[in-house]
Order: C-alpha cells, then structure tokens, then sequence
C-alpha cells in the first residue's frame, strides 16, 4: 500500500515511453522481475531469473544479453546481473505499474487469479489510465468508509450475477 501512494516519478514515465517500442512485454517482465530481486539481494543470477519466471536458463541467458545491449543490465557471462541506473529506472516504474493494477483489482473484488489478470492488463494499460488507476486507488486509501461501500456493493451485486 505505501509503495502506491509514492506512484510513479516522471523519469520512470520519460523512460518508459522512451524504450517503449524496444521493449517488449517479455522484455518488461524480465526487467520487473530482475529489479523484484534487486531490491532483496542486490543483483540477479540467469539461474535464479529463469527459475522465477519459468523459463530455461538458455531463455532467460539470451533476453538478458538483449536488455544488455539495450543498455539496461550489467552482465557478464556465467555472472551476475545488475541493472544499470536507467534499468532500475524502469524497473522500478514496471513494478509501481504492476503494483497499481493489482491494487485496483483487489479493490474490485477481484480475487480469483489476480496475478495472472494483472499481468494481461499491465501491458496494454496507457500512462494515462495508469495515472487514473492510481488516483483512484489513492482516493480509495484516503477514504476508507467508501472503500468500505464499494466492498458491499460489489459483493451484494456479485452474488445476483
């Protein structure tokens, strides 16, 4: 929760709509997942990447040589990986984008297979409706009776669909 209501800087924005067309959803999960670890252990191993994404290590070994390029990783071969200033940049936006639209699914009710709805929306969202997204989470943060209400609401109107 308190990782939302910091929401996102405009650098993470600029750098994002920056390398928006390099890349690609893959691209992000990889990046988002690789800063994740970053934040726990400082670094990433390919090994520990794949295992966390379900992915071979062969996978994960060539879309890491493909962020390096792109000039957000440090990596060496059979080493660690480390993001460099505009990867943690991104990283961080992808996982406070990723974070939001799990939010306001939960404030939706939504419940039943909430990763894998928040990784089908966080792809496609515009910056725009994330901005939106996030306000309204916040709003619903800072008045607690109408979150309360929209709760009831939903619940008592899920049980007639």
């Amino acid at each position: 929760m308190e990782e939302i209501s910091k929401f996102h800087t405009v650098r993470g924005y600029q750098l994002l709509s920056q390398n928006k067309n390099l890349l690609t959803s893959a691209m992000e999960d990889y990046l988002e997942m690789i800063y994740r670890n970053s934040l726990v252990e400082g670094y990433m191993r390919v090994n520990t990447l794949s295992e966390l994404l379900n992915v071979a290590a062969p996978s994960a070994t060539k879309m890491v040589q493909k962020l390096s390029k792109l000039g957000l990783l440090d990596y060496k071969k059979y080493g660690i990986i480390f993001l460099t200033e505009n990867g943690r940049e991104i990283g961080k936006f992808l996982l406070e984008r990723h974070n939001t639209i799990q939010e306001f699914l939960n404030n939706l009710g939504v419940s039943e297979d909430i990763l894998t709805e928040t990784e089908l929306i966080e792809h496609y969202v515009s910056l725009t409706t994330l901005s939106k997204i996030g306000l309204f989470n916040k709003f619903l943060i800072n008045n607690p009776e109408i979150c309360r209400k929209l709760s009831e609401f939903i619940k008592l109107n899920s049980e007639h669909t």
